[in-house]
């Protein structure tokens, strides 16, 4: 399970970066391709914060120092 979240985790960051891309760069696109691309990279960015914070609560890492014992 912790793999597919974080799996779903990068493929949503891609594709917030992918359509956010496509939303701001468009010059040649009609005014519904740029407002579809807008809320791909939005919902992108939604779901890709939702697993984040998934793993990150699901699986937290401990980073106590390790001491050496004599």
């Amino acid at each position: 399970m912790k793999k597919l979240i974080a799996l779903v985790c990068v493929v949503s960051w891609a594709g917030f970066w992918a359509f956010g891309y496509l939303a701001l760069s468009a010059e040649n696109f009609s005014e519904g391709q740029v407002t579809l691309a807008a809320l791909l990279a939005f919902a992108g960015m939604i779901s890709g914060v939702f697993a984040y914070m998934w793993l990150v609560r699901a699986h937290p890492v401990d980073y106590r120092r390790v001491t050496q014992s004599a």
